[in-house]
């Protein structure tokens, strides 16, 4: 099984051991490790996002594995930007100053 956020990539074996790869690519099933190798070669190259290296490489994966076929389901993880620790102190000291009454004008 795959365990994935926005931070790590986790591969949790049958007998319970938590796996995580240097690289951060995981590849399971019987094509696994035909689609993590092509997808190690692919990964440098310019103008594919992971999106694109993965289903190259499960392509790659199906054309060199007989228990592997050209049937793939994609599911994405949309991901907000993280937001540097001095930008998230300025925006919180922006909305203190923002959430202060403005003076009041007397006559």
């Amino acid at each position: 099984m795959i365990v994935a956020d926005a931070n790590v990539s986790l591969t949790l074996t049958g007998t319970g051991d938590v796996l995580e790869p240097a690289d951060g690519i995981i590849g399971i099933g019987s094509g696994g490790m035909f689609a993590t190798a092509a997808a190690r070669a692919l990964i440098d190259v310019d103008g594919m996002d992971a999106e694109a290296v993965g289903r190259k490489a499960m392509n790659i994966a199906a054309d060199l594995c007989v228990y592997t076929n050209h049937n793939f389901v994609t599911e994405t993880l949309t991901v907000a930007a993280p937001v540097a620790a001095d930008q998230e102190s300025a925006s919180a000291t922006a909305a203190s100053v923002g959430e202060s009454e403005p003076p009041s004008a007397t006559n």
